[in-house]
């Protein structure tokens, strides 16, 4: 169930964050929200994007699973992720005009902990005491850990927001994001909403263009295109038991990891052209979404997310959805499709600013709607009345 309906009250300006499974940079966005009865209405205010540098990104994948890392590491990578997002934020104060009321820094994920089926703990780095001291506003974070207390998955949590922004009346629809991993939010008429990760988007493509282009991408799909699918692989590839799991569940690199594709090339006992590797992991993405989407009936898919700039990957999903469902983006709703996991997160600072809920029960299993996530302040509030600075401390009986 999502939050009750909303009294009409005061715009917030909310600067949203995003480093997604792919950890290439994080998207910023700037958004004014306004309640207006039962409706929540969104002025987005721009985004933008930051790379990472590279050596930043070798930092964060030397310490993804399946690689061993020491607590200095983790401590030093969460402090310089501290300094970039707080640099994210002052542009996103900018978006906003030069003045934000929070910012929503989720952090990066380095960890999720899932053992049989259940995840027990998620890690996402970022210094938001950093964040908070650059531009001054309050910051929330660790926005996963509270739906995971509460016996949920932690992700994906962006179906709050599909849900909100889908109109399910015209039937069954989906929102589709394609980042690192791939995540499918369903509506429909009188049902409950449903989401979780179908498997990777961009994780093992990505992996395979460091691997064999030395490259962090394969740009445009191109050398996918230039490929062939090898079906031994694909078939491989498509036993991972995780495809036949139900939901609600979710994933990450710590399974669909460089490792994992070096283990099933290696199980061939045959070499596999680069471009055949790279077509064979797009139609490996675009079957499993497809499955996922045949699955609830829906009649259109609604995407975003880095692998919607993927002609080839985009082609592939489009005619296996032909006659069945369409493919179109969030563009085409105002919500750009490169930015639209900022923008959700952005709600989900709206939400847990208000004491809303924010994670969907039906989506993560948890057993109640949690409201999601840790505030840091940026300092004492300017409207709460300031006593003068003690000189003693007497201790009453």
């Amino acid at each position: 169930m999502l939050p009750d309906p909303l009294r009409r009250g005061p715009s917030l300006r909310i600067v949203g964050l995003m480093s997604g499974t792919s950890y290439d940079g994080v998207d910023v966005v700037a958004a004014e929200f306004t309640a207006d009865g039962d409706t929540l209405r969104l002025r987005p205010l721009g985004h933008r994007e930051l790379a990472y540098p590279d050596d930043l990104r070798a930092e964060i994948g030397a310490l993804l699973p399946p690689a061993a890392t020491t607590i200095e590491a983790v401590c030093r990578l969460d402090n310089r992720l501290g300094e970039v997002f707080a640099e994210a934020a002052a542009a996103g104060v900018e978006l906003a005009g030069g003045a934000a009321d929070a910012v929503v820094s989720p952090g990066q994920t380095v960890f999720h902990w899932v053992e049989a089926g259940r995840v027990r703990g998620t890690l996402q780095l970022g210094a938001p005491a950093r964040v908070a001291a650059r531009v001054g506003v309050p910051v929330l974070h660790d926005l996963r850990s509270a739906d995971v207390a509460a016996g949920g998955q932690g992700a994906p949590l962006v179906p709050a927001f599909d849900a909100l922004l889908l109109d399910p009346a015209a039937g069954p629809r989906a929102a589709l994001n394609l980042g690192g991993i791939a995540n499918l939010t369903v509506v429909a008429p009188g049902a409950p909403v449903l989401g979780y990760d179908v498997g990777p988007a961009n994780a093992l493509l990505d992996a395979a263009a460091r691997r064999f282009l030395d490259r962090p991408c394969d740009v445009d799909g191109a050398r996918a295109a230039a490929g062939r699918v090898h079906e031994a692989l694909l078939a491989r590839l498509l036993a991972e038991p995780y495809y036949a799991a139900p939901p609600p569940k979710s994933t990450g690199k710590e399974l669909f990891h460089g490792g994992y594709l070096d283990a099933a090339l290696a199980a061939l006992g045959e070499p596999v052209a680069a471009d055949d590797v790279l077509a064979t992991l797009t139609e490996l993405t675009a079957r499993t979404v497809a499955d996922a989407c045949d699955r609830h009936r829906v009649t259109e898919v609604v995407a975003a997310g880095g692998g919607v700039r993927n002609p080839t990957l985009r082609a592939r999903l489009a005619a296996l959805g032909e006659g069945r469902w369409r493919l179109r983006t969030t563009d085409e709703l105002g919500v750009p499709a490169q930015a639209k996991e900022a923008y959700a997160f952005a709600l989900l600072g709206w939400l847990s600013w208000h004491g809303l809920p924010g994670a969907v029960p039906s989506v993560t299993g948890a057993s109640r709607a949690a409201v999601l996530g840790s505030w840091t302040p940026a300092g004492p509030s300017a409207a709460a009345p300031r006593p003068p600075a003690p000189r003693r401390l007497v201790v009453d009986a």
